[in-house]
């Protein structure tokens, strides 16, 4: 009987612990102005925020209380000597701002916060910490910036330019035993840092490109541990990334460059006894040239030669007399700010797939996958031996690499081996674009294992995954996934390969918008909208690239315009307001500039790109000549522009510029009378010649006449299902907004098959014909190379959207931006039989499970903690609805009914739906 009571005891106690362990609630991911212990931000009232995480459903923050302060042991003493904000009322985990005593220079912060919900206290079980930069350029004073600005023998400043590698070091002597220490280091074009021989960091190709003459970003490091008591050496390697450009002296006019390389750096020490030390940038740093990095060009690619390897150069009792003393040199010109987004790192790595040789000798690699980033390589061979390794996208018909359409950028890489047994090497400043490489020097047949392709991109998580039962739109989805991280490279580029790689606006109008499904780019578009208001003229203009690297200022609306949407989709995915109100003046001084040189009669009358790259009526063309195919540039523009005072309206209201609502909504008011007299046809119930893209603009913007919205839309679909034969016939522009407005309008079906479609014009038709990214054009296999880069992601436009907030059913809506609240509609009836997606948003982990056949609707859905989400369900009949195999009541849940379908209102959890 003992046995009996102590084993029934057993039970019951294990019963206990699990229904503790299955209800549990833990706040974690503590992020500071969205970044994870960050050092050196230059912001002095950040933005703190957290993540509830649950396994019982109705979880809501009825309160929170953060303590912050100087120091660890404080915290963990309880001690919140900076801020404590006492027990605040507030469901807000997001964006909260810091509200303590006033923060300083150089400052350590180290926070924490208690949550208070609906089912009980929360400690966070992490202890977070940030760190404030050096905010005043008059603290920089003492540190000079110094490098060697010279041409050395080997080097060429010409259009396609050569430039060996700056190596620099210092010895440094600490008399004491070092408490902390932190590195501010400003590294132009691009730099490596190592402390007694070890790299600082595994961040690559740091810090993120700006336009050196507005602002220069600065990396902050702890190397506490790095350092020792007595001698010490601090080392650092300067590339050329975008600061010494790739073409030099070579259309001036057009290509701006910043000079030769440079650096300021600035260590600051504290020792155990209290006092402190400060080491500094000058002329007692020593420099050299000469070492193995002959040539680091972004577009031409990067030599080594293994032979010049100056072993021990960072570290004590090197013999750097034949050194030269780093000159003193002129700052670059911009102000000097806290990088507040992610350097790139080595992401992932690709093993190729296979390796063959060519009939002259060289081998051709297959990587099975078109990337971004660089080969590393294991060889071995005699001294003098050269590896050089050619890259490109694709192949030709004989074999060969496909080069042409990289125009007249060289993409080779050459390694000349020090022959000291197994050599392995990468290199340091530069990337590719590629699949293919050619590879030649090797002695005998290469291996596959001779290489492993490092992929390069911003170290920002992937917060998006998406499968179906279309096995050609699941495709199209990796192939976006590995395009967009490609071009992630501290700003978003065009593409990765060919002599371009351009931070074009046009790109990302509504791409960016896709992109943030995949992707947590929040502070990466963050940083680009600061690029762009950098590059603003003084009159107001904005360029069509930011930075502006390449001078392209065209006064057209729908290029710079992305200034203004990417804005809008970081508040409504993020619900970020900072970055509105921070931009506002800029954005305004834009629209006002534009109104006042542009618009005549109320007619937007500038445009410089139509609908950029509509599928032409040959494979061969890259643009379209046929009048019929292309959308009056007016049109378009003036279509935008009011869509942009549509925006500008709710900005307004976030950056307290009330007094400017009257003039956007007076001004749209006339420019939407003024489109519909010039543009409508009223005969025929279209806009001008009638394009995909001329319908498409003014139903999606809500310009058409609320009584003639179906009939525009009819005549659009037609143009899509019978005179394109159910294929896509719009450009960038268009594309952006194509696939929602069908979905919206009733056509879900018709979006379906454009995103089903293999054959020509489709993105299924890049697939079936070997895509592994996303191409510059429609006709990418075929079309001229003068402009075909295989890895853009331009004419993606809203497909990535309408996977998510059509097919999957993950939108935010739009009245609490940041997915506070889910509104959960999937088209059922579009055409996929299941779709499995999730998205990490700022709460937390969003699901969307749904699986039909012709009995039942199967739902698995999944709310993040202090979220709730408006669900619709495809029936209006009560009793054929069930939650976790419960029927649907009023007491349990509110529901109401909207059109054909139930709409249902749940909070945070986890819920299984079933709609017989």
């Amino acid at each position: 009987m003992k046995k009996f009571f102590l084993h029934l005891t057993l039970i019951i106690s294990l019963f206990i612990i699990s229904a503790k362990a299955q209800n549990k609630i833990i706040v974690s991911d503590l992020k500071c102005e969205m970044l994870t212990n960050p050092e050196g931000i230059d912001v002095l009232q950040p933005r703190l925020s957290w993540k509830i995480k649950e396994s019982v459903n109705d979880v809501k923050q009825t309160h929170y209380q953060i303590l912050a302060s100087s120091s660890l042991e404080k915290l963990n003493a309880g001690n919140a000597d900076l801020w404590d904000s006492g027990k605040v009322q507030s469901d807000e985990s997001v964006n909260v701002i810091y509200n303590g005593k006033k923060l300083n220079d150089r400052q350590d912060i180290y926070w924490k916060v208690i949550v208070f919900t609906n089912k009980g206290e929360v400690k966070s079980t992490e202890l977070a910490h940030f760190s404030i930069g050096v905010l005043t350029y008059s603290e920089w004073k003492s540190t000079r910036w110094i490098g060697y600005e010279k041409a050395s023998p080997g080097d060429s400043i010409s259009q396609y330019s050569r430039l060996s590698a700056r190596y620099l070091r210092k010895e440094i002597d600490l008399k004491k035993k070092v408490k902390s220490a932190k590195v501010y280091i400003m590294g132009m074009g691009l730099y490596e840092l190592y402390i007694n021989g070890n790299k600082i960091g595994d961040q690559v190709l740091a810090p993120v490109p700006t336009d050196y003459t507005k602002n220069i970003k600065y990396n902050v490091f702890d190397v506490t541990s790095q350092l020792q008591e007595g001698k010490n050496v601090l080392g650092t390697i300067l590339g050329n990334g975008r600061f010494f450009t790739m073409r030099q002296d070579y259309k001036p006019y057009k290509i701006k460059t910043f000079g030769y390389p440079k650096m300021a750096l600035q260590l600051f020490v504290e020792y155990t006894d209290g006092s402190k030390d400060v080491i500094r940038t000058d002329d007692t740093w020593k420099v050299t040239t000469d070492g193995p990095i002959l040539s680091n060009n972004e577009y031409d690619g990067e030599e080594y030669d293994a032979r010049k390897e100056m072993k021990g150069w960072n570290t004590i009792n090197f013999n750097d007399k034949k050194w030269f003393s780093a000159e003193y040199v002129q700052e670059p010109g911009g102000f000097y700010e806290g990088q507040m987004s992610a350097n790139m790192k080595v992401k992932r790595e690709v093993k190729p797939i296979s390796i063959k040789q060519t009939v002259k000798g060289t081998y051709i690699l297959d990587m099975g996958q078109n990337m971004v980033g660089w080969l590393q390589l294991k060889v071995k061979g005699n001294v003098g031996d050269k590896i050089t390794m050619k890259f490109a996208e694709s192949l030709q018909p004989d074999g060969s690499l496909y080069i042409a359409n990289l125009r007249d950028a060289k993409t080779t890489d050459i390694y000349t081996l020090k022959g000291e047994g197994e050599e392995v090497w990468e290199p340091r400043f530069i990337f590719h674009g590629f699949r293919f490489v050619e590879i030649s020097g090797f002695k005998t047949k290469p291996t596959l294992e001779n290489f492993v392709g490092k992929v390069v991109y911003d170290d920002i998580a992937t917060t998006g995954t998406f499968d179906s039962s279309n096995p050609i739109m699941n495709q199209i989805f990796k192939n976006a996934w590995w395009g967009i991280s490609g071009n992630y490279k501290g700003m978003p580029i065009d593409c990765p390969q060919r002599n371009e790689r351009q931070p074009w606006l046009g790109d990302r109008t509504t791409g960016a918008y896709g992109e943030s499904f995949l992707f947590d780019n929040q502070t990466l578009y963050a940083k680009w909208l600061d690029d762009i208001r950098n590059a603003q003229t003084i009159d107001g203009g904005l360029p069509d690239v930011a930075p502006a690297f390449w001078r392209y200022y065209g006064d057209n609306v729908t290029w710079p315009g992305t200034y203004i949407t990417v804005a809008d989709m970081l508040y409504q995915q993020f619900g970020d307001k900072k970055v509105v109100q921070k931009q506002y003046p800029s954005m305004k001084k834009w629209m006002d500039y534009m109104e006042e040189n542009y618009l005549v009669d109320d007619i937007m009358t500038k445009d410089k790109y139509g609908d950029w790259c509509v599928p032409p009526e040959s494979l061969e063309l890259i643009r379209s000549k046929d009048p019929s195919r292309l959308t009056d540039g007016e049109l378009i523009s003036s279509a935008f522009y009011y869509q942009l005072l549509n925006i500008m309206k709710n900005f307004a209201v976030i950056a307290n510029a009330q007094t400017d609502i009257k003039h956007y909504d007076e001004l749209a008011s006339r420019i939407k009378k003024a489109f519909n007299v010039k543009y409508f046809n009223t005969a025929k119930n279209n806009y001008a010649n009638n394009t995909v893209t001329a319908n498409l603009l003014p139903l999606t913007f809500g310009m058409v006449p609320e009584e003639l919205q179906q009939k525009v839309f009819e005549n659009l679909v037609h143009e899509v299902e019978v005179t394109k034969n159910g294929h896509v016939s719009t450009g960038v522009i268009g594309t952006q907004f194509l696939m929602r407005t069908l979905t919206n309008f009733g056509r879900g079906d018709l979006a379906f098959k454009l995103a089903s479609n293999k054959t020509y014009p489709s993105w299924g038709y890049m697939v079936e014909n070997g895509a592994t990214t996303i191409w510059e054009l429609w006709n990418g296999n075929t079309a001229d190379p003068a402009m075909n880069s295989q890895n853009h992601v331009m004419l993606l436009g809203d497909l990535l959207i309408w996977y998510y907030e059509n097919m999957a059913g993950i939108k935010s809506n739009p009245q609490t931006p940041g997915f506070k609240q889910i509104i959960m509609k999937p088209d059922f009836n579009a055409g996929l039989a299941y779709v499995n997606a999730s998205y990490e948003s700022i709460y937390g982990t969003i699901k969307s499970d749904w699986k039909k056949d012709k009995k039942a609707l199967v739902w698995n859905i999944t709310i993040p903690a202090n979220t709730s989400a408006v669900v619709y369900l495809p029936t209006t009949d009560i009793s054929a609805v069930s939650i976790d195999k419960q029927k649907l009541d009023k007491t349990s849940h509110s529901y109401k009914t909207e059109k054909s379908n139930l709409v249902i209102t749940l909070s945070s959890g986890s819920y299984i739906l079933n709609v017989k």
